[in-house]
């Protein structure tokens, strides 16, 4: 997955590529009925239509069956919704996936945020090449880029929980388009999460950034809510604050991160999650002993590769009257956190290369509640 930053000039263009979790080796399939989807207007038919597989049982979910009918489209439990305009597809956490909390890693859930918004990318028939691709855009060379990426967690999934994640996408103005997701514990249909991204469209030649045309536009458009849809409202949200530069010196740090070659992707670029990993380990081990992260927002700003030894900053942010109490209202969801003001902890992040240097690579922004009683 390509990163690049909002706020600063093309010669700081970042790179960073996707990273896909394995899949699990196949199991048995209930019994399954196939339903055709109704056409969505103004939205292009395929040559081969989407079917989608319900559980006549009230199973985990729905898979997609292509017109390929692929084993992995079979085992899939994921489908475009009744409108086609949003995807959903649920996943069990594995004990691989928990950390030392016995739930699930941010950077778990960063890569299932990655996976469903390539599958949707997929059902729609696009290319997860530059992440969802439209003809014109392979056409052209363009790909996309990520901005910022902002993902809140109200409740941690724990091993064998079974969470759904809800992706769609939209346009964001003449430069660039955003993706949204909502993530619900299956159990109980609470909303346990929700992410939102920004992006915009690089020329894969030039690495020059380009205005989204009126061809890509309509190409991913009849794809997209009719309405703006947010996953989180933005009045009054963390996710567009600035990120100021952290300076130093900084409240801690981690120096002289190398690349493991298991962080590298196809491209010898590293994996985006591996970022928020690096980003955390320059957190207190106090702040890791009494408190979890609630919100990270991430802005990326430069490639890091095989041979880059990386430095992470971190310092503590004051956390301001209006930052204190989160609320979230809309139609898109229940949760709701609010906790108090002493209870919160917030930090400055700084990724750069080691050197005299020192080109920031991402700056990041965290919001840690204290850990529940258990």
């Amino acid at each position: 997955m390509l990163k690049v930053s909002c706020n600063v000039g093309v010669d700081q263009i970042a790179l960073a590529q996707c990273g896909f979790l394995g899949r699990p080796a196949p199991m048995p399939l209930p019994a399954f009925t196939l339903r055709r989807y109704p056409a969505v207007p103004g939205r292009p038919l395929s040559k081969a239509p989407v079917l989608a597989v319900v559980s006549d049982r009230g199973g985990l979910g729905r898979a997609i069956v292509s017109g390929s009918g692929c084993l992995a489209d079979r085992l899939r439990l994921g489908s475009l919704t009744e409108d086609g305009l949003s995807y959903k597809e649920r996943f069990v956490v594995r004990s691989y996936e928990v950390g030392i909390n016995k739930t699930a890693t941010v950077e778990t859930i960063a890569n299932l945020l990655q996976e469903v918004g390539c599958n949707h990318a997929q059902s729609v028939g696009f290319s997860t090449d530059g992440f969802a691709t439209t003809p014109t855009m392979r056409k052209l060379h363009l790909i996309w880029v990520t901005a910022r990426m902002h993902i809140e967690i109200y409740k941690y999934p724990a091993w064998s929980d079974v969470v759904e994640i809800e992706t769609w996408c939209q346009g964001d103005g003449r430069i660039g388009t955003r993706r949204d997701w909502i993530i619900k514990d299956c159990a109980t249909g609470q909303v346990i999460g929700r992410a939102t991204s920004k992006w915009v469209m690089m020329n894969q030649d030039t690495r020059r950034l380009q205005k989204v045309s009126d061809d890509v536009r309509e190409e991913y458009l009849v794809y997209c809510p009719r309405e703006p849809r947010l996953a989180i409202p933005e009045e009054g949200s963390s996710s567009l604050r600035k990120i100021p530069k952290l300076e130093d010196p900084a409240h801690s740090s981690k120096l002289g991160l190398v690349p493991r070659r298991a962080d590298l992707d196809m491209n010898q670029h590293v994996n985006n999650v591996t970022y928020i990993g690096w980003v955390l380990e320059s957190i207190p081990q106090e702040i890791i002993d009494s408190h979890e992260l609630q919100t990270i927002t991430l802005d990326y700003r430069r490639e890091c590769q095989h041979n880059d030894v990386v430095d992470s900053l971190t310092s503590v942010e004051p956390v301001g009257e209006a930052e204190a109490v989160s609320k979230l209202q809309g139609t898109n969801g229940s949760a709701a956190s609010m906790e108090k003001k002493e209870d919160l902890r917030q930090f400055l992040h700084l990724l750069r290369l080691a050197g005299d240097g020192g080109l920031e690579i991402n700056r990041g922004r965290t919001e840690w509640r204290k850990k529940p009683a258990r």
